[in-house]
């Protein structure tokens, strides 16, 4: 059978010597992605309650670490569970790089900037997160100071085939509002380059039916959705904006059942199963009264509100429940190793945890954006962020923009509304705030502090 790298896995786009001799080109990668700014500002983006609410929340940045650790224990796993991969083990390196990498094309203010500029970009190939990703790495990071040479950080194209997890070029002009995930079209010939190093072939006839998706890109996307239903969930129990009783309650709701439903193609019944077994568990874990009088039902019933109660205010029972999750999670991993394409083999997680996994995320998601408090934050941060759109896209408007984003427009073929859009994805929360501070507000920021 094929090894699971080879030559063209380790190929750049912009090949250059390294010397250091000591380090794989997959760790010179890592080093790349944890030491530029676009890694940095992970830290000032929201993943699902804005970071300045609370110190106990999760950022992009602590999100990402979190699944860079899954998915380095989902591959670990596999690397010792398979005697194909105890002969040819998955890169822990290249796991971990993926994994950090992958919401680096987030927007300000999570989905919601990214609604934003999708709305603003419609007519020039859109705006999705995981493309904004690809782009960043490949082509708006500064490394090579060659002034021709656009490649990002130039990193190996197994690295940047772990980052592309839809393999669907984005059109450039759309009539539905729906969002695309894909790639742009600045990127496209970029995609087929990849495939031909990392494959062998673009030829969609010529791949799996499964497609174009690394099984490095497969597990970073699972170790994604784990820490989304586990840790999104955690937040939100602590936050007070679900409780397990609410998450019971919204199984009973038509509408709720219904957005789930299409979301996950599971049955009421399954999805109502996947809800009242992830709590029964809990149960089950704090024991039950002994009283057997004719008091067992309140007994009961406080018991069961006690264990509720501390999953949202008792750190080590959340610890427990998230860590218990976590490597159930892990130890349901099954690989499907293709035996003409070993980079391409299958990564599933079995059964009952894939549902439970995809309903959790759904729900936590549905339950936490709904809500009243959230509700304002997310239309502020759509508006703040279509608001300095409009002003930068306004005619002469690019005098607003920093100078090398300003040289970029002059020198770069560009559109000139994609780096715009480029600029605004790039900000944190507070830089948005910021921006849109100077341009709208009646107390604006010195004119002395740098853009």
């Amino acid at each position: 059978m094929r090894p699971l790298y080879g030559a063209g896995d380790v190929a750049r786009e912009w090949p250059a010597p390294d010397l250091c001799t000591y380090r794989s080109d997959f760790r010179r990668d890592y080093a790349r992605l944890l030491h530029c700014p676009a890694f940095r500002r992970l830290q000032g983006k929201t993943q699902l309650f804005p970071g300045a609410e609370s110190d106990f929340f999760r950022n992009r940045l602590t999100h990402s670490l979190e699944v860079a650790q899954i998915g380095k224990s989902i591959a670990m796993r596999v690397n010792s569970a398979y005697a194909y991969f105890r002969k040819h083990p998955i890169d822990l390196d290249l796991i971990e790089t993926a994994a950090l990498a992958h919401d680096l094309g987030h927007p300000p203010f999570g989905h919601n900037g990214e609604s934003a500029l999708d709305d603003c970009m419609r007519r020039q190939g859109g705006f999705e997160g995981n493309a904004q990703t690809l782009r960043i790495l490949a082509r708006l990071e500064k490394k090579e100071i060659e002034p021709e040479c656009r490649v990002g950080l130039d990193l190996t194209y197994r690295t940047l085939a772990a980052v592309l997890k839809y393999d669907k070029r984005i059109p450039l002009r759309r009539r539905k509002p729906a969002l695309i995930k894909g790639y742009y079209r600045s990127e496209a010939d970029l995609v087929t380059r990849i495939k031909e190093h990392v494959a062998g072939t673009a030829k969609p006839s010529e791949l799996p039916p499964q497609g174009f998706k690394t099984i490095e890109c497969q597990i970073m996307d699972l170790a994604d959705d784990i820490a989304y239903s586990t840790y999104d969930l955690e937040d939100a129990l602590k936050g007070g904006f679900v409780t397990p009783m609410s998450m019971i309650r919204a199984v009973g709701d038509d509408d709720t059942l219904d957005a789930v439903r299409r979301r996950t193609g599971l049955s009421d019944d399954q999805i109502r199963t996947v809800v009242t077994g992830l709590w029964a568990s809990q149960l089950e874990n704090g024991g039950q009264p002994d009283d057997d009088d004719e008091d067992r039902p309140l007994d009961t019933a406080a018991h069961i509100d006690t264990i509720f109660h501390n999953l949202a205010v008792e750190g080590t029972a959340r610890t427990a429940f998230t860590s218990q999750m976590v490597n159930a999670c892990v130890n349901a991993i099954a690989v499907e190793v293709d035996d003409r394409f070993p980079s391409l083999s299958r990564v599933v997680l079995r059964g009952a945890l894939r549902d439970r996994v995809e309903v959790v995320k759904i729900l936590t998601y549905l339950l936490v954006v709904n809500s009243p408090n959230l509700k304002s934050a997310e239309y502020r941060g759509h508006q703040i962020v279509k608001a300095i759109f409009e002003a930068l896209a306004a005619p002469n408007g690019d005098l607003l923009l920093p100078k090398d984003y300003q040289r970029q427009l002059r020198d770069e073929p560009d559109p000139r509304e994609r780096t715009i859009c480029d600029f605004i994805a790039a900000m944190t929360d507070r830089y948005a705030l910021e921006f849109f501070g100077r341009l709208y507000s009646e107390g604006p920021q010195t004119i002395f502090k740098p853009l």
